[in-house]
């Protein structure tokens, strides 16, 4: 399914505008090609598992059969850095490099990779949305607008990906034959319009009880959630409000506040339950997961070695330092390409310079669940047997800090197979959505109304969750806003899309990352368009973006 979803995927992907006349000219006639594909719910239910398997390639790198689009450092880890959360390690990777500093171009690696993802996600979705109209074998009456809303999710998700990253880009919503060669860029405001119209209608079609789909399948109440941030994006306050709501009262999700799943009989707590492998869907009792994109081990449908390299980007070299060995207990492999900011993890149990002396805990309170040692490992002991320092402390330093040996560590993104110590990638399935974050979302919404004290009462539901104090009114505002979406979704939000749609982007960067602080400026909020799109768009002038 893999390779059919890329095929269909990429023809109409802007990137291959380069110009390659075999591949645009493919007649697909394998058993898999699209004609013999969409002629019942069946094939439409294989042209959907595509899309689900194209959205999570997002995470993909290096590798192996799912990895077809980025092949460099996991490109997820190019919207985290130049924020105000993390500083590129000295575990440095070249792709990485020029988004931390700000330096990329319209051909550094993943300003090209992630337009040709997401264009290749568009693509797929019209494909199954022309298709559909065509079709006229379906098992149920409702087959139809189901697979239609589907493919219009995706469709608003991917175009999300490239309104916070490009601005102005251009709406496809059909498959163009010849194969057009004269695209312009759609004006913003105009994307986010349609990305609108089609998130309302997934909100009406998509499924309504979470319980009667399969694991990992879209319900309305993604749609509902995504839409809340697409309004917020939009400036449509009020309208955001609304669509958070829906999700919130709807009644089939709860914030997790007591034990569950695969270690409740063990030490933990709820918080971090829900990042431990297995418990991310509501079959493990996970009431506060939305959306959960499927990773599993060793399961058809599942996800390969290079399919989600995120452990590799936040957890620790540790295995480097002399009197460590490899443990799925200590997170497994990573890389530690990315680094978190002492001003928010805190310095509490190292060694670290005076300067970030005074705020131990960061911007947590000690008793928040978020700061616990479930959470956030900062204490850590030898474990080679055949070392005289076993069970002893390491003592995290600035220099193990600032070479990515050792620093405090976030156990969500914890992953190792005693079967296989070496991997890199993460088998574990990722909560895209959560109900924590749609509390945050409301909270955005009530500011752009000016009510910070019902921004004050969403933010509090998450932080009563936490066991931490509430805000007051009079200290919520966005950058309190910020400082608790950290707290509560590092590294699962893309960093960057939340600091450019609160436009706080420039502000938040200058203020904590040293690696930008005197380069960024208010043309950094977009990455360029990419050249070979310029060069390709033969047809029509495609201007690049302010700065580049």
């Amino acid at each position: 399914m893999i390779n059919h979803a890329t095929k269909i995927g990429l023809v109409l992907s802007m990137a291959a505008l380069v110009g390659c006349s075999d591949f645009l000219e493919e007649d697909f006639k394998s058993e898999l090609a699209p004609d013999n594909t969409y002629t019942s719910s069946l094939g439409f239910e294989v042209g959907s598992t595509g899309l689900y398997a194209m959205a999570r390639s997002e995470y993909n790198t290096w590798g192996e059969e799912g990895a077809f689009i980025h092949n460099g450092a996991c490109p997820y880890e190019a919207l985290q850095v130049a924020t105000d959360i993390v500083l590129q390690s000295g575990a440095r990777d070249g792709s990485l490099t020029p988004f931390a500093t700000l330096t990329m171009t319209s051909s550094s690696q993943f300003v090209e990779t992630y337009w040709k993802w997401a264009y290749g996600l568009i693509s797929s979705a019209n494909e199954l949305l022309i298709y559909s109209e065509k079709n006229t074998n379906w098992d149920y009456p409702t087959d139809k607008a189901l697979y239609q809303a589907e493919a219009r999710f995706f469709r608003a998700y991917a175009y999300r990906t490239l309104v916070y990253l490009y601005g102005d880009v251009p709406w496809v919503e059909t498959i163009k034959n010849p194969f057009e060669l004269s695209f312009t860029r759609t004006p913003k405001a105009e994307v986010i319009a349609h990305m609108v119209d089609d998130l309302k209608f997934a909100t009406e079609n998509l499924p309504e009880n979470p319980d009667e789909v399969k694991e990992g399948k879209l319900t309305r109440w993604a749609a509902w959630h995504l839409l809340s941030e697409i309004y917020l994006l939009q400036g449509e306050y009020t309208l955001a409000e609304k669509a958070a709501l829906k999700v919130i009262d709807c009644g089939y999700f709860d914030l997790v506040k007591e034990r569950f799943g695969v270690n409740k009989s063990k030490a933990g707590d709820a918080f971090s339950d829900m990042f431990l492998e297995n418990n991310q869907n509501r079959s493990s009792g996970n009431t506060e997961s939305i959306w959960v994109m499927q990773f599993e081990y060793n399961t058809v449908g599942g996800g390969t070695n290079s399919d989600d390299w995120t452990r590799r980007a936040w957890n620790p070299q540790y295995y480097n330092i002399s009197g460590f060995v490899l443990a799925d207990s200590l997170g497994g492999r990573g890389l530690a390409q990315i680094a978190p900011m002492k001003w928010w993890i805190g310095t509490q149990g190292t060694n670290a310079s005076a300067a970030g002396a005074e705020l131990p805990n960061g911007i947590y309170e000690e008793k928040d669940m978020r700061n616990s040692n479930y959470s956030i490992k900062r204490n850590w002991y030898y474990n080679d047997e055949t070392m005289s320092t076993y069970q002893s402390k390491c003592t995290i330093t600035d220099d193990t800090w600032s070479v990515g040996k050792l620093f405090p560590a976030l156990t969500k993104f914890f992953f190792g197979k005693a079967e296989n110590l070496q991997l890199t990638g993460s088998y574990k399935d990722r909560m895209k959505f959560r109900l924590a974050e749609t509390y945050l979302l409301l909270a955005e919404a009530y500011l752009g109304q000016n009510k910070p004290d019902l921004a004050a009462d969403a933010v509090n539901e998450v932080r009563r969750r936490a066991g931490a104090t509430p805000v007051a009114d009079a200290d919520m505002n966005m950058d309190y806003l910020l400082d608790e979406r950290i707290r509560e979704l590092v590294g699962e939000e893309s960093r960057r899309f939340t600091l450019v749609r609160t436009g706080m982007l420039v502000e938040r960067a200058r203020k904590y990352n040293d690696d930008v602080r005197g380069v960024i400026d208010e043309h950094h909020t977009l990455w360029p368009v990419p050249q070979s799109i310029i060069d390709s768009n033969r047809g029509a002038e495609f201007p690049q973006n302010p700065g580049y």
